[in-house]
């Protein structure tokens, strides 16, 4: 059993939150998204802004696609809840802060947050000690994946109804895993009620890439590798879309990087852009 000693959030979801944070901090207004929250979880200290990690020029459109993201699922399933879904799975949660921000919807919802039992409990203890608390509508689902936890039986047990509509989300989750995993979790969730969504990034393949942006990516893929988490599975958006077409949806939609920043940064002074590696999977039962 791992002691409270290793507890600790995953090394991505704090360079995701950090990110978040520094948008709000040294990007013009208006903010594509808004959170402060993730900060407050981490407390750095005063000199988080000085890691190489966060260097403001280096990290513009790594923290712009992030933010991006962010928003795009936010908006999403603000549309979704106000259509009477009261079912919201975060696949992967991290430092995700949706239940501490928008209370104002989230307690209209189920919100059921998916990740590691270690960094699960990190957050829980962190949000405690804050004062945000665990509200009855926020449910923890821990899911150990290395010792081949079932996140659907995890679900069940956390109140998950299947037979109710719900809008599962999964970022910065599928380079990690296995196209027969992803296949997976698309058969899964079509075979939701009818009305649920699927909102999943996925990575382009180094060769639908612009040149500036693939060597960016190979820095980042030579990273992952080396950190010992590669990123298994690129898609192409034909490919990913048949795949979830044969799972089962109704419609299969995907949302380029084109589609979130005219909707997100036009008319921008300060020429933030987003990268263009991540794409939208956006699929209904």
């Amino acid at each position: 059993m791992q002691g409270k000693a290793n507890l600790a959030p995953e090394s991505t979801a704090e360079r995701t939150a950090l990110w978040r944070a520094l948008h709000v901090e040294i990007d013009a207004a208006p903010h594509v998204f808004e959170d402060r929250v993730g900060l407050r979880l981490l407390a750095p200290g005063a000199e988080w802004r000085r890691r190489p990690d966060m260097d403001p020029d280096f990290t513009k459109t790594f923290r712009a696609s992030m933010v991006a993201r962010a928003r795009f699922v936010e908006d999403l399933v603000i549309e979704q809840a106000d259509r009477g879904v009261a079912q919201y799975v975060i696949l992967g949660a991290g430092l995700d802060t949706f239940a501490q921000r928008r209370t104002d919807v989230a307690c209209r919802m189920r919100i059921f947050e998916v990740d590691q039992p270690a960094p699960q409990e990190w957050k829980r203890q962190r949000l405690t000690a804050l004062g945000y608390g665990i509200p009855e509508w926020l449910r923890f689902v821990p899911v150990d994946f290395e010792a081949g936890g079932s996140v659907w039986q995890a679900l069940a047990e956390a109140g998950f109804d299947a037979k109710q509509s719900a809008i599962i989300a999964s970022t910065g989750v599928s380079m990690y895993l296995t196209k027969e995993a992803t296949l997976a979790t698309f058969r899964q969730v079509a075979a939701l009620a009818p009305g649920s969504t699927l909102a999943m990034t996925f990575m382009l393949p180094l060769y639908l890439m612009p040149p500036d942006v693939r060597l960016q990516l190979g820095q980042a893929l030579e990273g992952a590798r080396a950190s010992g988490t590669p990123f298994i599975s690129l898609f192409a958006p034909e490919e990913i879309m048949a795949m979830a077409r044969s799972a089962g949806f109704q419609d299969v939609r995907h949302v380029p990087p084109s589609a979130l920043a005219q909707r997100y940064f036009t008319n921008r002074k300060d020429g933030l852009q987003l990268s263009s590696a991540e794409e939208f999977l956006v699929a209904t039962t």
